[in-house]
């Protein structure tokens, strides 16, 4: 498969710069077979049946991205934390000219950093400061929005969360779950569905870009999953028992599907570079609720393995033709296999 076979065209006034005014009002397209319809987000509750399962990422973004001056430049170096190796040390990405080893770079509070080394195509940096880890990111952090958002407002930083986020390490947020409320969630357990929890720490890995010309030939890097044992109980009973595992978000797919022995879910935690694109067998997960995603993206390609390539293009092009919003703080999709 060719990654242009993965694009569409969008106009950019879709691309959603704000969340909604309240959580829980976005739009809902519902991808049942080839039929597909229109709805409010709270009218998920029509298309969830008693027995199911709904099972959501409770990852939550740290203030991951920081921006500094280079010490004895002065030129701004932006860095985004990727994955912690010790109290002080992170792999980073890096925006800015010549940030080599032996850089040293000035944040807020007197916070420094230096890049001790480049390993693998990412730097390694150690934080000087008294501060502990979490001060240092509570200080001098913030929340590393998505680029596309061009003018974020303290609402957009706020919500860029979901209701039950609870794991701190994630950088980017599983945004499927940003439509639930608590009063939704309740009357979805009320509706007798049961609601599990599991985490990715969504990292670089789900947001990269492919940059291969052939689909197969990309390579996810890896994020650190958990599912708690109580989590694999409930699934692995629903799924006996004839009910239907709904995944909230890609994240959460592919979380399932690497967990997958045999035919059961197995607790315990990992990491997972699993990269699903058409052609993949879904072994764990029915049903799906996902937002609208970037062209020639990962999470994309994954949908279109679910619900095959053509379908989801198609359903792409109606969501533009309806003027849903598309993107993190955009409107959802339910596909329901």
């Amino acid at each position: 498969m060719r990654i242009e076979e993965f694009d569409y065209l969008l106009p950019s006034e879709l691309i959603a710069q704000e969340p909604p005014p309240r959580r829980g009002m976005s739009r809902l397209m519902v991808l049942e077979g080839d039929k597909i319809s229109h709805h409010r987000f709270p009218e998920i509750l029509k298309f969830l049946r008693e027995g199911d399962i709904l099972v959501l990422n409770d990852a939550r973004v740290i203030p991951a991205r920081f921006i500094g001056r280079k010490e004895k430049t002065g030129g701004r170096v932006e860095v985004l934390l990727l994955e912690r190796v010790e109290d002080k040390i992170w792999r980073v990405a890096t925006g800015g000219r010549k940030v080599s080893p032996g850089t040293r770079i000035k944040f807020d509070h007197q916070i420094t950093g230096e890049i001790l080394e480049e390993k693998e195509g990412r730097k390694i940096l150690k934080f000087h400061s008294p501060f502990s880890m979490r001060e240092i990111l509570n200080k001098a952090g913030r929340i590393p929005l998505p680029p596309y958002i061009k003018e974020p407002t303290p609402l957009s930083f706020k919500k860029y969360q979901t209701v039950y986020a609870r794991r701190n390490g994630a950088i980017a947020a599983p945004t499927a779950g940003f439509h639930f409320t608590r009063g939704i969630l309740e009357k979805i357990r009320n509706k007798g569905i049961k609601i599990a929890f599991l985490t990715l720490l969504v990292g670089w890995g789900t947001f990269a870009p492919v940059r291969v010309e052939e689909v197969e030939k990309h390579r996810m890097e890896g994020e650190f999953y958990q599912i708690p044992p109580e989590t694999a109980d409930l699934i692995n009973d629903t799924k006996r028992r004839g009910g239907r595992v709904i995944a909230v978000g890609t994240t959460v797919v592919r979380t399932l599907e690497s967990a997958v022995k045999g035919k059961e879910i197995s607790p315990g935690e990992g990491w997972t570079d699993l990269f699903i694109y058409p052609g993949y067998r879904f072994r764990m997960v029915d049903v799906l609720l996902t937002n609208f995603h970037l062209p020639r993206s990962t999470p994309l390609i994954l949908v279109s393995a679910f619900a095959g390539r053509e379908r989801i293009l198609r359903a792409y092009k109606e969501a533009i033709k309806e003027k849903y919003r598309f993107y993190s703080f955009g409107d959802a999709m339910l596909i329901i296999d």
